[in-house]
């Protein structure tokens, strides 16, 4: 058991894939015998670790604005508070400070002035977003002694070499041990499922219009956030008129393996202009599920396909493309059954007690 104290920093705890990756490596830790301290907010799948004994939790109030300038200023006052709150451990020897994604700079800054070992888990592309985020990886690079990335892809970005990690994600044991992998059953469910959330980029106006394309099938869209924003967003873009009445609509979920278990198929339709997805959670979690998925052409989500054999490369450009291979998919019985069996063969070489054990080496270091 090593000797270090891990104070670890996430700025928004949701049920989305950077705090659902976190927890799984925390638990990881914290069954390990590690003692850390959570500095993050409420309402999320994190709040699950208050169970252990040996993590104590800091958490305050923090939520996004439709108002960019109500969110900046939220995200400053965090980051002076968490600045300020690092301090308390300018004494304490064998302090490591973990951050995840680039968001938490005022502890990281914090942590390098005092001296203390600054781990980034970077789960973002950077490069692939707007000049803030551009600066928040440049600090990054500046003040972080080992940078987590979780694929090639997103490291390839980095001007920094030394000091650089690639260990892809993985799902937690208890998360895969509630998935029932049946590819007959879900070939005959015809059920078509995206896990997203009311950012633009996630495409969500592009599902609903393929589930308006595709009437003969049922579509399921989970969307991280509240049952009032979804219907907000909703109305302002005028999406509430879905023809064929085959999609549901859930909101934010805490557990989403009854989802994956009722479908079919599980696409993401990020769309590439806008963002590049780093890596590919919900595919895992889909192919880890028995599923076949369909992903973009471009970043660490496209390195987890493997093109007409465990799912489809599309570009959400091309609707048209989307819609032809869910059909192709769920019209061909044969065809469904070996690439969900793939998918299954593939995710089973994600292995979360490697991972977690890879993560602790770094960490701990």
């Amino acid at each position: 058991m090593s000797k270090k104290r891990i104070i670890c920093f996430h700025l928004f705890n949701d049920y989305s894939g950077s705090p659902k990756v976190l927890n799984m490596v925390l638990k990881g830790l914290l069954c390990k015998g590690e003692s850390i301290k959570l500095v993050t907010s409420r309402g999320g799948v994190l709040d699950e670790l208050s169970a252990y004994s040996n993590l104590k939790r800091y958490a305050y109030s923090y939520r996004f604005s439709t108002n960019p300038v109500v969110t900046m200023l939220r995200y400053g006052l965090v980051q002076l508070y968490t600045f300020f709150f690092a301090f308390r451990y300018i004494f304490r020897k064998n302090t490591v400070f973990y951050i995840n994604t680039l968001l938490p700079i005022g502890p990281a800054l914090a942590g390098r002035l005092m001296g203390k070992r600054v781990v980034y888990h970077y789960h973002e592309n950077a490069f692939a977003k707007g000049a803030f985020y551009k600066a928040l990886a440049w600090g990054m690079q500046k003040l972080a002694h080992e940078i987590i990335c979780v694929s090639a892809y997103q490291a390839s970005f980095l001007k920094r070499k030394k000091g650089v990690s690639v260990v892809p994600n993985a799902l937690p044991t208890e998360f895969v041990s509630r998935l029932h992998p049946d590819a007959e059953a879900a070939f005959e469910r015809k059920t078509v499922l995206m896990l997203s959330s009311l950012k633009e980029y996630k495409g969500t106006r592009e599902f609903i219009e393929l589930a308006n394309r595709l009437p003969q099938y049922k579509f399921v869209l989970v969307i991280n956030d509240t049952q009032e924003n979804i219907d907000k967003y909703l109305s302002d873009n005028n999406l509430t008129n879905i023809r064929g009445g085959n999609l549901t609509i859930y909101p934010k979920q805490a557990d989403v393996t009854s989802f994956y278990n009722a479908a079919s198929v599980v696409v993401s339709l990020t769309n590439p202009k806008l963002v590049v997805e780093t890596f590919g959670l919900t595919p895992l979690e889909a192919m880890s599920a028995g599923l076949p998925v369909i992903v973009p052409t471009q970043g660490g989500i496209a390195e987890m396909v493997k093109d007409g054999n465990n799912g489809y490369k599309i570009d959400v450009q091309e609707l048209d493309a989307v819609g032809k291979h869910i059909c192709v998919l769920l019209d061909n019985k044969e065809l469904y059954i070996r690439m969900a069996n793939n998918a299954l063969l593939f995710s089973a070489g994600f292995d979360s007690e490697k991972v977690v054990t890879k993560l602790t080496q770094i960490i701990t270091d």
